[in-house]
This record gives C-alpha cells, sequence and structure tokens, in this order.
C-alpha cells in the first residue's frame, strides 16, 4: 500500500510540473519570494481579465484551459481601424511572447509598444495598465514568462478593409450606438 502512495504521489508532481501547477503548488524550483511573485502575477491577471480577449473559448462561456492565455478564437472589431484577435501570451518562441525579454513584455503592458514598434489594438487597455506599480507589473510579467508555452498563432492583425473569415463582434462608437430620449 505505501509503495501505491508513493507511486501516486510521484505521478502527481510530475503532472504539476508539466502542467504548470507546480508552480501554483509551491512544486516549482524557485523560491518562495518567487512563487510569491507568480502567484501575484496570477491574481492580477485575472483581475484584469486578461483571460477574456486572450485564452480561446472564453468568449463563448468554454475557456479553453489547455491553451490558457495562448490566444483567442474570435477577433475584435474597431470601426476604422481593423480587426484585432487576443494574442498568444505564453513563452512560445514561434507564436507567443517566447523571445519578448521581460522589460519589453512590462512596455507593451504600459505603454502599448510592441518591441518591434508597432502599436496595440485599442482595445488593449494599456491606458489603465500604465498606472500599475513597478512592482505589479513586474509581477504580471514573472506569471506570463512562468506559463506553458502553447503553440497557437492566431490570425491577424487585419485593416479597416479587409474581411477575415473569423468570427468578430464589433465595438460600436458613441456616433453608432442607438440613442435613447
Amino acid at each position: 500500500m505505501r509503495e501505491f502512495v508513493l507511486v501516486l504521489s510521484a505521478i502527481a508532481i510530475a503532472v504539476a510540473a508539466a502542467t504548470g501547477y507546480g508552480v501554483s503548488l509551491g512544486l516549482g524550483a524557485g523560491n518562495e519570494q518567487d512563487d510569491k511573485e507568480v502567484t501575484r502575477g496570477k491574481y492580477l491577471v485575472q483581475l484584469a481579465g486578461c483571460t477574456d480577449c486572450h485564452t480561446p473559448g472564453h468568449f463563448f462561456g468554454r475557456p479553453d484551459m489547455a491553451r490558457y492565455l495562448g490566444g483567442s478564437d474570435m477577433a475584435i472589431e474597431v470601426p476604422g481601424l481593423g480587426v484585432f484577435v487576443g494574442r498568444n501570451l505564453t513563452p512560445d518562441k514561434e507564436t507567443g511572447l517566447g523571445n519578448w525579454t521581460k522589460d519589453e513584455i512590462t512596455t507593451a503592458i504600459q505603454t502599448g509598444v510592441r518591441p518591434d514598434g508597432r502599436i496595440l489594438a485599442p482595445i488593449m487597455p494599456w491606458r489603465a495598465y500604465a498606472a500599475l506599480t513597478k512592482s505589479d507589473a513586474a509581477a504580471i510579467v514573472e506569471f506570463l514568462t512562468s506559463l506553458p508555452p502553447v503553440r497557437n498563432k492566431v490570425p491577424g492583425p487585419f485593416g479597416p478593409d479587409e474581411n477575415p473569415a473569423i468570427f468578430r463582434r464589433a465595438i460600436l462608437g458613441p456616433h453608432d450606438s442607438i440613442r435613447h430620449n
């Protein structure tokens, strides 16, 4: 019986490490301060609603947690600007933030500027995130870089004259909404 419990414990630890749950369970190789930083970052990411636009299935009521923060499957159309899909925020080197430095991720979150100089879509609330404290921004970056990489290349962005074949929702400006007197 003792051997069975030991084998079951070893399997649980291996699964936790392979899925990235090891950090949140305190099983990671980092020190206690690093674990607290990652936990705080996870809390801030959830509070800020990052999962809404960056996790597939979220807008359909069925978030795909196997691709958590791995890029959306729905686009948001901003009239006059184009159609934008929430990007992959995991550390995947080909489709996510894996080639970005921590400073580059922080800059994008707080200024809306990517490492290549492109400005993030206006739906990304970087103006609000500009007010994050340095420690909160660092905690978010620590959390994002601790995630398991998800390979998911999302389409776009698309210009205002393009008509991509992707499910999308339009944001209506004040001049487009119905006014009630």
